[in-house]
């Protein structure tokens, strides 16, 4: 692995020196060629500041103003696109060319597009494109998304995306997942910055460890479209992109949340951007502080949320080495002690009960990107590493033997290649290829289980694909091959998409996909839960084969504007069809009386259903809502419990036939925004695990309504300083679940339905 992570490097440097090289004679000759301009907005005519503009397939740009204006200066002769660019407006181009010692002015006129058809995204196939072209159905979640619905971290705002649901599976530590369109949490890859280093150990409690301050958007792809990012995404792909610094700028912010009415939880966040005059370089600093104390629910001295203590520290930075080529890194610390069960304030094993993990992780990841002066060839070449160590409790009865300590390694590097085809045999395409390889070192000691896992994973990774586009169509087909070295056989994953628009308006889309999960650990495996005064631990079945999965998905995506109101629907059907699906099933206690489990192949599943979403957007409102409908059945009914009173099951636990969302958001005035948000969830199957209870139960829960209301109101302060206040209720009707177990012997994963009960937060922010 270090030849390979020195391979990476040395690739960075050359490539950075030679073309830094290159183009030292536009710092040493100034073109003298120029842009100025304004951008306003087309409806309202006021002048628009901080739009971003750049000059196409370079990486020359820079932002407007406080008063709307811009000015790009010794840029490079020759024909260029100008671009503008903005969250809530629609892309515009223009094409300028640049002579030398002249001064163009390029003014735009920016329309309004609060349904973000013409929103940037990178998920559909590796490269840069607009969503409408997006050869697959690509769905985005931005800042404001997360700051409508008063939403922490990335767990707070990814219910609000159809298909989409986030869970929590212990009253104790509070280890949540992400479902898509039903499948559990490993069947969806999670990306940062569109690299996989989300490990099984971050996988327990990653989605409440980052910040939604740091997110500039986070790209949701249902179904295993995407297929060169990994084969593991059979469910689909969550790509997180932080934010890249584009203007001078800062904001601090605090929130008070009133758990149930009387439990806080205190969140204050930091963010920070500098760049250069010339815009060539820039950082953005991130920093984020949260004390949340632990809840009890039901008074009897056990936690239902447990309590939590974060900090995350971070920053994204750039380099433009030349006006073709950009160097960027990232890094981020995250620490965090989360404890739940009873007794708190004494040592864990003085308690009945205690789950406790005290993680501290470092990642960082190293990006060069290289074009061509003609934009035809495009260089990408990554490395990313993180590196996380937890020390864990996880027991029951007063034990001192259940302490652990877990390392976890991760590291990716590779290049891709991309070039652009004037025409390919019948229309312009572009070709994507490159070479991936990831490691993946996970020493995990939990000695008073006699548990140990030490897992290594090594893959290699190659992967291609063409893709035939113009306005109306795109055709896209490529494929991945993998080499997990826990398999003694490369895999190979196709990927096939067609998008066809027969108006602006409309897009159809079909995508076809398969896909494959390794015979190995992953993050449920590594979360120990109490049950019945005991633990369960989970163990991989020596026989245990790889699974894999056939999906295909077809949408009909419909866009318009009816007078000043826009309006977006889509409906979305998709089938994916598991072989040797993964299951768990109970085979005893051990000689401490611990219940174990062990992950096996069942026959298969299938996994079907429609997604629905809606949008309206007017000058001073936008509504979206959007609802799934699936069915989720195993092949053959699986036994999962040594209870003979309950026969094997077809469905999936943890599985609604029905779930949804809406966001609405009103602006009756320039400087007040109220917005009403909420989640639907059905009734679904629950195990309930002897403890509490006498035996082993089947649980039908009641559906839940999720309603949150969220006001604020800005102030000026200065020419360019904004005060915000802001307050508001979430779960308003108390949509709670009301027959957790009590006491030592509950099973704390016998949890469902909403977060948090009924909660009060204020908050304000200082934004400059």
């Amino acid at each position: 692995m270090n030849k390979f992570i020195t391979l990476i490097l040395c690739l960075c440097c050359v490539f950075t020196s030679a073309w830094a090289e290159g183009d030292d004679h536009t710092s040493l000759n100034p073109s003298d060629a120029n842009i100025v301009g304004h951008i306003l907005d087309k409806k309202t005519g006021e002048h628009l500041s901080f739009i971003n503009v750049y000059l196409h397939g370079t990486t020359i740009g820079t932002t407007t103003d406080a008063t709307g204006h811009y000015y790009m200066k010794n840029l490079p002769e020759g024909k260029y696109t100008l671009v503008m660019k903005s969250i809530g407006y629609k892309t515009e181009e223009k094409t300028v060319t640049l002579k030398k010692g002249k001064t163009l002015e390029i003014n735009f006129n920016a329309e309004e597009d609060a349904v973000s058809l013409d929103g940037v995204v990178v998920s559909a196939n590796r490269n840069e494109t607009t969503r409408r072209l997006a050869p697959s159905l690509v769905n985005v979640l931005d800042s404001k998304v997360f700051e409508t619905t008063h939403a922490t971290s990335l767990a707070d705002g990814l219910n609000f995306q159809p298909g989409v649901r986030v869970e929590n599976n212990c009253q104790n530590c509070g280890f949540q997942q992400v479902r898509i369109n039903g499948l559990e949490g490993p069947y969806t890859q999670i990306l940062v910055d569109s690299r996989p280093i989300f490990s099984a150990l971050t996988g327990v409690y990653g989605l409440e460890q980052i910040p939604a301050n740091m997110i500039e958007r986070v790209e949701v792809m249902r179904g295993g479209g995407s297929a060169l990012f990994g084969s593991s995404a059979i469910a689909g792909t969550i790509n997180i992109i932080t934010k890249e610094p584009m203007r001078n700028s800062a904001q601090i912010a605090h929130s008070l949340t009133m758990i149930g009415g009387s439990r806080p939880d205190n969140n204050t966040t930091v963010n920070a951007s500098l760049v250069t005059d010339d815009h060539k370089a820039g950082i953005y600093l991130f920093g984020q502080g949260r004390h949340r104390a632990s809840y009890d629910h039901d008074g009897d001295g056990y936690s239902e949320l447990g309590k939590l203590e974060a900090k995350t520290l971070g920053f994204r930075s750039y380099l433009k080495t030349s006006n073709y080529s950009k160097l960027t890194f990232e890094y981020h610390n995250i620490s965090e002690f989360r404890r739940g069960g009873n007794l708190l304030d004494l040592p864990p094993h003085e308690t009945d009960i205690t789950e406790q993990t005290d993680h501290q992780i470092n990642g960082g990841g190293l990006k060069f990107d290289l074009f061509s002066r003609d934009y035809h060839h495009r260089l990408n070449v990554y490395t990313s590493a993180q590196h996380t160590k937890r020390q864990s409790y996880y027991g029951a009865g007063k034990d001192p033997n259940a302490y652990g300590n877990t390392t976890d390694m991760t590291f990716i590097g590779g290049v891709q290649y991309s070039y652009e085809w004037d025409k390919c045999l019948f229309m312009p395409a572009t070709f994507t290829g490159g070479a991936e390889y990831s490691y993946d070192d996970l020493q995990d000691e939990m000695l008073g289980y006699h548990r140990t896992i030490a897992q290594t994973v090594h893959i290699g990774s190659a992967f291609a694909q063409n893709e035939w586009k113009n306005d109306r169509w795109s055709f896209l087909i490529g494929g991945r091959l993998d080499k997990h070295n826990m398999m003694d056989h490369v895999i190979f994953s196709p990927r096939a998409n067609v998008r066809f628009n027969p108006t602006k308006d409309i897009n159809l889309r079909m995508s076809y996909s398969s896909g494959f999960r390794a015979p190995q650990a992953f993050d449920e495996d590594l979360h120990i839960t109490a049950v019945g005064g005991d633990v369960a631990i989970i163990q991989i079945s020596p026989d245990l084969k790889e699974e894999n999965s056939q999906s295909v998905s077809a949408s009909v995506d419909f866009y318009h504007r009816f007078g000043p109101v826009q309006v977006n629907f889509l409906v979305e059907g998709f089938y994916t069809d598991l072989r040797n699906v993964f299951i768990l099933e109970e085979i005893g206690r051990d000689e401490d009386n611990n219940l174990l489990m062990e992950r096996r192949n069942g026959k298969g599943a299938r996994v079907m259903g429609i997604n629905l979403e809606g949008k309206m957007a007017y000058s001073w409102m936008q509504i979206q809502a959007g609802a799934t409908l699936q069915r989720s059945r195993y092949k053959e009914a699986e036994q999962w419990s040594e209870n003979p009173n309950i026969t094997p099951q077809k469905k999936m636990f943890r599985s609604p036939d029905v779930y949804g969302y809406f966001t609405s958001t009103f602006t009756p005035v320039k400087r007040f925004s109220a917005s009403l948000t909420g989640t639907y969830t059905g009734s679904m199957l629950v195990q309930h695990l002897a403890g509490y209870i006498p035996e082993d139960r089947e649980e039908k829960t009641r559906d839940f309504f999720d309603l949150n209301l969220k006001l604020s109101y800005d102030f000026p302060i200065f020419k360019s300083a904004t005060l915000q206040v802001n307050a508001g209720i979430q779960n308003i009707f108390d949509s709670y679940q009301d027959d957790f177990d009590k006491g030592a012997h509950r099973d704390a994963g016998y949890i469902y339905g909403p977060g948090i009960p009924r909660s009060y937060f204020v908050g304000c922010k200082i934004s400059y």
